[in-house]
This record gives C-alpha cells, structure tokens and sequence, in this order.
C-alpha cells in the first residue's frame, strides 16, 4: 500500500465523519447559542438549562437525519469494498 493510497482513505474518512456529525454539532451550536442569549437576558445561570434543550434538539435531529446518514455510510462502505482488490495488488 503506497502512502498516496493511506492519505487518500484517511481524507476519505475524515471527510465523511465530519460529514455525518456536521447536523448535529450545528444543531448544538446553535440551540447553545440561543439558550446562552435568554439566560444573558434573564439573568438565570442554571446549567441544566443550557443542558436539556441541546439534549433534545441533538436527538432530534439525529432521529431526522438517520436515513441521510445512513445513506452515506453506505455509499462510503461499499466505495470502500469496491477498492479494496485495487489495495492489496
């Protein structure tokens, strides 16, 4: 295996990673940035507060976003094996 070959499937993994957790962690951010903005407003400091509402809108769009990250999981898996007899020879 050449070391074009490796960096190549490392870039492809790290690609679809970020492609698939991408969803959520803007979700996250966002919910986050909201939440931080009403207790700056109302003065309440309470950590849970922050805590459950990225909790639930993570969740939630984990459950929409299923089929799609399934979809490219196994777009990146069958890639994968399709390649794989150009790997070992």
């Amino acid at each position: 295996m050449s070391h074009v070959l490796v960096v190549d499937l490392a870039r492809n993994m790290i690609m679809t990673a970020l492609l698939i957790a991408s969803p959520m962690l803007v979700v996250a951010l966002a919910v986050g940035l909201v939440v931080s903005i009403i207790q700056a407003v109302t003065q309440i400091q309470e950590q849970t507060l922050s805590f459950v509402p990225k909790l639930v809108a993570v969740a939630v769009t984990f459950i929409i976003a299923l089929p799609w990250i399934i979809q490219i999981m196994v777009k990146y898996t069958s890639e994968l094996f399709r390649s794989l007899p150009s790997m070992i020879s």
